[in-house]
């Protein structure tokens, strides 16, 4: 699918559906060389309708293609939120010649005069994905009492030879484990008394994380969950994580995870999942998310497409300097191979490092940049003089910040424009950031991803300049700052 630059700020290295709309990702598996990115779905219009399982696949997690769909509404209801596995041991039956792909999907029924309906259901594919057989014993898992039962997540629990599912329930996650994804038993509940409510749990998932500054051998899991907008919050949609232990029937949640803990501090990175079935010599936890946030998803001024996903991200789990875990995001390694040079200033006065970006025109670009910790400075980028997005670090208040209430079209909704920041401390001499840049978002990982800011924007077509943001009363400006710029304008 090849892109024009267009004023309908559709990304160059970001997935979006060539038309309709979309929004969380679903049953993202590597199979036969290939990485599969399923999402939900309206083929036929703009905003959020019946949903479907679209489909694109890749083989570098940069250049996606785009399929035809591949669940469609039954008389079970519309394809909800799920997972996808391969099935190596043919533990459905599905499979007696060669493994193949399992779909675990929520089938949602909500009829006129009925309450609503969400079951879990099951299809299967012989040729690569391709095409879609869905189960005829659906729904596989259903429950009498919670209208909220949906988004299950399955992996391979190895030590006990069995399927393992996590599952939204409201305000809650529950645990099932199953022998052939065809029966499923309930296995414990988490949720109650910990973490943020402030909206409805969604789209869970539980995954083991080496630690990587801990003890050899030593790892944790991590569960994400998260959660919808209460319409009461500024910040709508967003994603929580907590870290513990496993073994596999219950999740017991560490000290750290009595603090909420945010996985983005931007407003556009929801509902995101890991790749299931990395081969072992890989060994990475993949991730994308939604970029987008259901305060204001449906009003977002795009072209005939609606929805995109981040960037994909690795990742890691470390142990802080005062003994907590903290989950890391970093951009996947791919992307480094398309990038293009365009500027390098290494240890630069700031006369220089104004000059040379200003001599730049780019709406699709990686921005990385190392400056003094004692030091504050901002960038505006997607800029054409009038209009622009700032993302600064205040070391007086030791926070990191994008500031989008001058970055373009944010007429759309009241709460749209303003400034995200999260608190960013650190004990080194200087302080990183690579900045993502891509015509209509703004990704910004500080501190090699131990700080995260996802944000969308919709400016003019004209805002491709970049520069260094000059305050007369600063305070204290960096002595030096080292720049470089990637040119990411990858035709998918």
């Amino acid at each position: 699918m090849s892109l024009q630059l267009q004023n309908d700020y559709r990304g160059a290295y970001h997935f979006s559906p060539a038309r309709g709309w979309m929004n969380d990702p679903n049953g993202m598996v590597y199979w036969d060389g290939e990485y599969h990115l399923f999402f939900q779905y309206h083929p036929f219009g703009k905003t959020w309708g019946p949903m479907h399982w679209g489909h694109a696949v890749s083989r570098d997690l940069v250049h996606w293609q785009e399929l035809p769909v591949a669940l469609e509404p039954d008389e079970l209801g519309t394809i909800f939120s799920g997972s996808a596995v391969v099935d190596w041991k043919n533990t459905t039956g599905f499979f007696p010649e060669e493994p193949g792909l399992v779909a675990i999907f929520t089938h949602h029924s909500e009829l006129p005069g009925q309450s609503v309906c969400q079951s879990q259901s099951l299809a299967y594919s012989h040729d690569r994905g391709r095409t879609w057989h869905k189960y005829p014993g659906n729904p596989v898992l259903t429950h009498e009492s919670r209208p909220d039962f949906r988004d299950p997540k399955v992996f391979w629990y190895e030590p006990d030879h069995c399927w393992v599912m996590i599952l939204a329930c409201g305000q809650t996650v529950s645990l099932y484990r199953s022998p052939d994804m065809l029966q499923w038993t309930e296995s414990s509940e988490f949720g109650e008394g910990i973490g943020c409510h402030d909206g409805v749990w969604e789209c869970p998932d539980l995954f083991p994380l080496p630690v990587q500054n801990g003890a050899e051998g030593e790892q944790r899991w991590v569960m994400l969950v998260s959660i919808g907008d209460d319409g009461i919050h500024p910040e709508g949609s967003r994603t929580q994580y907590f870290t513990g232990q496993f073994e596999g029937t219950s999740f017991i949640p560490d000290e750290a995870s009595q603090q909420v803990r945010w996985l983005d501090y931007g407003r556009d990175n929801y509902a995101g999942v890991n790749w299931s079935d990395i081969p072992a010599e890989d060994g990475r936890r993949l991730y994308i998310g939604w970029m987008s946030n259901w305060r204001y998803a449906n009003m977002t001024p795009t072209g005939d497409w609606r929805g995109a996903m981040t960037i994909t991200r690795e990742l890691l789990l470390e142990y802080t300097k005062d003994g907590q875990l903290q989950l890391l995001q970093r951009p996947v390694a791919e992307l480094e191979s398309y990038r293009q040079l365009l500027l390098q200033c290494n240890h630069a006065r700031l006369e220089e490092v104004e000059v040379a970006l200003t001599a730049l025109h780019l709406r699709s670009y990686e921005l990385h940049i190392v400056l003094p910790a004692i030091s504050s400075a901002q960038w505006e980028v997607l800029s054409n003089g009038q209009q622009r997005t700032v993302i600064g670090v205040d070391a007086d208040r030791g926070v990191v910040y994008i500031d989008r209430t001058m970055s373009g079209d944010g007429t759309f909704h009241e709460h749209f424009a303003g400034r995200h920041e999260a608190a960013w401390s650190t004990t080194e001499d200087v302080r990183e950031l690579r900045i993502f840049v891509d015509r209509g978002s703004v990704e910004v990982f500080a501190d090699e991803g131990r700080t995260v800011l996802t944000d969308l924007v919709f400016p003019p077509a004209s805002a491709d300049r970049l520069g260094l943001m000059r305050a007369t009363n600063e305070q204290n400006p960096p002595a030096w700052m080292s720049v470089a710029v990637y040119d990411l304008s990858i035709d998918r």
